[in-house]
């Protein structure tokens, strides 16, 4: 038989964290799950960071931490512990082994590979359409993304935090192995918010990525002649191996994914605007809302009721506004604030847990025009 309580379509980050949380709480055991996903997820497909004071839910698949970051622009150049904050990376590899594993374990959860091409929502049930089957939920939780959910409107900008990386090996010792460059805005802007991203793993190992903010995303090769021309130009090294390379874009908007949403169907983690709308980043954001969610079914509520928005979403989203309306001069709204402020400021804000008082400081860091002309766009 292939009908489910639920069904989770895509065991990426959000649906492996989802899976493992009915996996964790008793309300589940006696219901039956299905986890549906095109790839058998055996890859290193992508690398996910965040920063974290202590240990946290994810240290038994941390691959490397770092406690300094160095932040770089025209007119500033910051290195600075971060304590008690910690910068982690998780590979995605590790997420897949670690999560698949003991859901394959499990008597109530059921791992297919096979691709969604329909879905359709009837009075009852959801019933979904793969390649070579077919399967109905009473509930069915989403995490495919298009990007056409969020352009088919215009109240919102939609940008995109677009990237490549490559992992290079050199012959030398040239990388800090302790510090973790988060933003170097150096680099040629060229009309858009640019910068390099470098995690070393080692002396002699680092991932390098050159990353954007903006609307639409380059050619590839535009992409790795940046980071090219960085190697030589920052580290003087000519003479690499490229062990791995990843690519990606994230999207960056404010606009409100709950009209996708039914009373038996709830998009979920990047399809559901659970991306952290000014900066991308996506694990933690979804971890934290991962119990939310759960709370909600457990409650036998409608899956559209669950509301995230709050008073970060309207700092994101003037923020977003800003850089929509002037891409270019992205790299100066960031020097200012790294300037003004510690980073350990930066990251709890970006964390969504400062008070206003602390809201404001961080505001006051910013250039204040941009602001104030968005801030009065969407007034009026």
């Amino acid at each position: 038989m292939n009908e489910y309580d639920y069904i989770i379509v895509g065991a990426g980050a959000s649906g492996l964290l989802l899976a493992d949380a009915m996996l964790n709480d008793s309300f589940f055991n006696d219901k039956k799950i299905l986890l549906l996903d095109k790839d058998v997820k055996n890859s290193n497909d992508r690398t996910w960071c965040f920063w974290e004071e202590g240990d946290g839910q994810f240290e038994a698949i941390v691959h490397k931490r770092w406690n300094s970051i160095h932040f770089q622009g025209e007119d500033v150049l910051k290195r600075t512990d971060i304590s008690p904050y910690s910068y982690k990376m998780i590979r995605s590899i590790d997420f897949y082994n670690h999560y698949l594993g003991r859901i394959k374990e499990s008597s109530n959860i059921t791992f297919v590979q096979e691709a969604m091409v329909g879905l359709k929502e009837l009075a009852t049930e959801v019933t979904i359409k793969t390649t070579n089957n077919t399967y109905s939920g009473k509930y069915i939780f989403n995490s495919l993304f298009d990007y056409k959910m969020a352009t088919g409107q215009k109240k919102y900008p939609v940008l995109q935090q677009h990237f490549v990386g490559w992992v290079i090996k050199t012959e030398k010792p040239i990388f800090n192995a302790n510090e973790v460059t988060y933003m170097d805005f150096s680099i040629p802007q060229k009309g858009n918010t640019r910068f390099m991203y470098v995690l070393p793993y080692s002396n002699d190992t680092a991932l390098i990525e050159y990353t954007l903010f903006s609307e639409q995303l380059l050619p590839k090769a535009e992409y790795e002649a940046a980071i090219k021309e960085y190697i030589v130009d920052r580290f003087q090294c000519k003479t690499y191996e490229i062990i791995e390379k990843e690519a990606g874009s994230i999207p960056m908007t404010a606009y409100d994914f709950r009209e996708h949403h039914t009373n038996r169907i709830r998009y979920i983690g990047t399809a559901g605007g659970w991306a952290k709308p000014s900066t991308g980043y996506t694990l933690m954001s979804t971890a934290n809302k991962i119990p939310k969610l759960i709370e909600l079914i457990k409650q036998g509520k409608p899956l559209q009721k669950l509301k995230l928005k709050n008073k970060f979403w309207f700092y994101d989203m003037l923020f977003l506004d800003v850089l929509h309306h002037n891409n270019g001069n992205g790299h100066a709204i960031f020097e200012s604030i790294f300037k003004s402020l510690k980073p350990q400021m930066v990251f709890k804000f970006l964390d969504e847990k400062t008070s206003l008082k602390e809201d404001i400081i961080y505001i006051n860091s910013c250039p204040k025009t941009p602001f104030i002309k968005a801030l009065f766009r969407r007034l009026f």
